[in-house]
């Protein structure tokens, strides 16, 4: 299958030939569907909380200040940002009589409401470089002509940089990138006695100077204003990650030149970079959802309220495990774990045998004994994206999963109900505890479930290709932690897909 010069390329990666077999048997394979035994909603999956236990939740992480790190992928392009922008540039004349002949909504709207934008100066000064005025452009029409200076390399370049970089807030005296907006909400919820401000990026190799400039101009303003001193940290996916592609007939795809064509294991890769940080607690949130200081304060309530809910929840785990393993324990502490494990960790092990066995204790240990998430849900509004569901592993236990429609049988009317019935989304508002009952680091990779991977159809140089992705990292990468899910306000979920939705802060 392999040529000598494929050996070297996959062994150059970090991979083996084994491995990539593997990878190219799941095309062949195909990977199954999850079974969803029903929706997770309030009460049967999804915690509540009301006020009085927000803010004895708040009070609980302020109280015991744990070691904390912000870890936020920030990996992605903001291309797919301008993705109606880039379609209009290609089919646009160089002049309009005025904005009512351009037909595409989201375009208009984002013409009409140019000058609202935090990064509307930048675009008029490099405009007026070029002995040009905005204005004038606006007026005459001219919209191709300030796209060319707002997307592409001659300009702004915005359309090829990342989202993390990218100008999102404007205030009174300031104007703001997300990357910095990260910096700020960090320091509400993740600075440590010491005043130190832990934060691990993830980014591309090719966009770290960009970071790291901007860094270097903000760092002593910013640090002066609030009194911290950040830690900020940087990786990038591991090429060992990577995956190989094949033609539509599971075929080897390769690059002109004959050497394999392998792609970027998706966000599902980053579970190496998450297990290799260390952290007491990890707070996990994209780059994109961040929000103006003006409605800051009910994310950095809720913050801080799913790090005490975590905290709570390890306690309580550490403390049973300590129990079991000194084997000092009676029927009516068994029959209280039990239950805990069944009723709020949402664990139902129907391989479980009588705790009286060695067998039985070794069971209770092994689910107690896991790497622990709150996740964050929202109602449901018509976002795209996962959500919460009761699921039925392989093993016949069933457990709370991070599920995307794609991985939902849609043949299925039963599957499709239950789907259809759902009434949260996942908001990509996780806290993580890393670290098992000893303080020992738990290797994130064991926990994931490998049949969760993704197959999608693409393309390069105008042939069709399938690409593979990893188990998601709120998915099937964290598929085998313990989860508690809990409500949080829609308020909390502000991410900028699209440009224009810069215009809704």
């Amino acid at each position: 299958m392999f040529i000598k010069k494929d050996i070297q390329q996959i062994k150059n990666k970090g991979l083996t030939a084994k491995e990539v077999e593997n990878q190219i048997q799941n095309f062949y394979q195909g990977f199954p569907f999850l079974s969803i035994s029903k929706p997770a909603i309030i009460n049967d999956g999804i915690v509540r909380l009301c006020d009085e236990e927000i803010n004895a939740f708040v009070k609980l992480y302020e109280d015991i200040k744990p070691d904390t790190l912000k870890f936020v992928p920030a990996s992605g392009a903001a291309s797919r940002m301008f993705k109606f922008l880039f379609e209009f540039y290609e089919i646009a004349k160089d002049r309009y009589e005025n904005i009512d002949q351009v037909q595409d909504e989201d375009v208009k709207k984002f013409f009409v409401n140019i000058s609202q934008f935090a990064f509307y100066n930048d675009l008029k000064s490099i405009i007026k470089s070029n002995n040009l005025e905005i204005e004038d452009l606006m007026r005459q029409g001219r919209y191709k002509e300030i796209l060319k200076f707002f997307l592409f390399d001659k300009g702004l370049n915005y359309g090829q940089k990342p989202k993390g970089v990218l100008l999102f807030h404007k205030y009174e005296n300031t104007i703001r990138t997300a990357f910095e907006e990260h910096l700020i909400e960090g320091v509400n919820y993740t600075k440590s006695a010491d005043n130190k401000v832990r934060i691990h990026f993830t980014i591309l190799p090719e966009h770290k100077k960009l970071f790291n400039e901007l860094f270097a101009k903000i760092q002593k303003d910013l640090e002066e204003q609030f009194g911290v001193k950040f830690k900020i940290s940087f990786s990038q996916q591991k090429p060992s990650t990577d995956m190989v592609a094949v033609d539509i007939n599971n075929e080897l795809f390769r690059n002109n030149d004959g050497s394999l064509l392998f792609r970027p294991g998706g966000h599902g890769a980053l579970i190496e970079n998450l297990n290799d940080l260390d952290s007491e607690i990890i707070f996990i949130k994209n780059i994109d959802n961040v929000v103006p200081d003006k409605i800051k304060n009910i994310t950095v309530e809720y913050k801080k309220a799913l790090a005490g809910v975590l905290l709570s929840y390890k306690e309580r785990i550490f403390n049973y495990i300590d129990i079991l393993e000194s084997k000092n324990y009676t029927e009516e502490t068994v029959l209280e774990i039990e239950q805990f494990i069944k009723q709020e960790l949402c664990h139902d092990c129907v391989k479980y045998e009588k705790i009286e066995s060695k067998a039985g204790t070794k069971c209770l240990l092994e689910v107690l004994n896991r790497p622990i998430r709150v996740c964050g849900m929202v109602k449901n509004e018509g976002e795209p994206g996962g959500g919460p569901f009761w699921v039925k592993q392989s093993n016949g236990n069933v457990d709370l999963q991070i599920v995307e429609s794609s991985q939902i049988n849609q043949g299925d009317e039963q599957q499709k109900e239950i789907l259809r019935s759902s009434t949260h989304f996942n908001s990509v508002d996780l806290v993580c505890a890393t670290k098992d009952y000893k303080g020992e680091q738990f290797d994130l990779l064991k926990y994931r479930d490998s049949n969760t991977g993704f197959i999608s159809t693409k393309s390069k140089d105008g042939k069709d290709l399938k690409a593979q992705e990893l188990p998601g990292l709120w998915n099937g990468a964290m598929a085998h932690w313990n989860t508690i899910f809990v409500e949080v306000p829609i308020e909390t979920f502000n991410p900028v897909k699209t440009v224009n939705d810069l215009l809704t802060r």
